[in-house]
């Protein structure tokens, strides 16, 4: 099992459970907003928009918030001009980390993720230092207790999907970007009910990373995940699941 899936899901759960304390809305607002200036207010002709927006219902938010974020995307209310940005680099034991954020000031993101790199042992590298890593992908999780896997494998392949595996106490299914909803909604009208759907940075190969460089780097990759400017951190570490558990300890 790959680690930094089961990562994911550790800090998938624990954005559910901390939603408003961890600023988790913080984060979808900003998502929302960004991807309603990108290509405008209908989430049915802006699979960006509507991605956010599930997310953002994923972790409990009103919809007045959602409402609010696109208004100001669209310039109907006033508010913060946010910008996409990515960073990348090295963690400890040679893993390649790929950031997504956005902001509405750029130098204070960088230093921030600079420094966040700095504390931990890795180095915060060039652009395309390590993005030719990682395959943006779709990625559909799926509670793997509610169907056999079989069956779901079957369903997931029916509908446009490119791969399938289990991960932990989860179906993992891997799409096309454009193909994201599209096999998001076909397993949706066949009764799969979807735990999370995202367009991901997905590695190409895993680095195993063990000891004190394992606890840095997970240290490291939380403490970049609680940036507010940060969306999301893709990462190619495999750690034992021991060292994750006290992690999530």
């Amino acid at each position: 099992m790959a680690g930094h899936s089961k990562w994911k899901q550790i800090k998938r759960k624990k954005a559910v459970t901390d939603s408003r304390r961890a600023g988790v809305w913080t984060k979808c607002i900003r998502e929302i907003t960004v991807a309603a200036k990108a290509g405008g207010g209908d989430p049915g002709g802006n699979p960006r928009l509507r991605t956010a927006l599930d997310a953002a219902r994923a972790v409990n938010m009103p919809n007045d918030n959602m409402d609010r974020a696109i208004k100001k995307g669209t310039g109907e209310l006033a508010g913060a001009v946010y910008e996409d940005v990515t960073y990348e680099g090295y963690g400890p034991g040679g893993a390649a980390i790929f950031i997504e954020g956005t902001t509405d000031n750029a130098n204070r993101t960088v230093a921030e993720v600079r420094h966040a790199f700095a504390r931990n042992g890795g180095n915060l590298g060039a652009s395309n230092s390590v993005a030719w890593m990682f395959d943006r992908k779709g990625q559909i999780a799926l509670d793997a207790a509610r169907s056999a896997e079989d069956q779901t494998l079957e369903a997931a392949l029916e509908a446009g999907a490119e791969d399938f595996g289990k991960e932990g106490d989860l179906y993992l299914v891997t799409t096309a970007p454009f193909d994201l909803h599209l096999v998001q909604d076909a397993l949706k009208a066949k009764g799969y009910v979807v735990d999370s759907a995202e367009i991901a940075m997905v590695p190409r190969n895993t680095v195993k990373v063990e000891g004190d460089d394992a606890t840095r780097l997970l240290k490291m990759v939380e403490m970049l995940e609680e940036l507010d400017d940060v969306s999301k951190v893709f990462a190619n570490f495999d750690i034992d699941s021991d060292t994750l558990a006290e992690a999530e300890a």
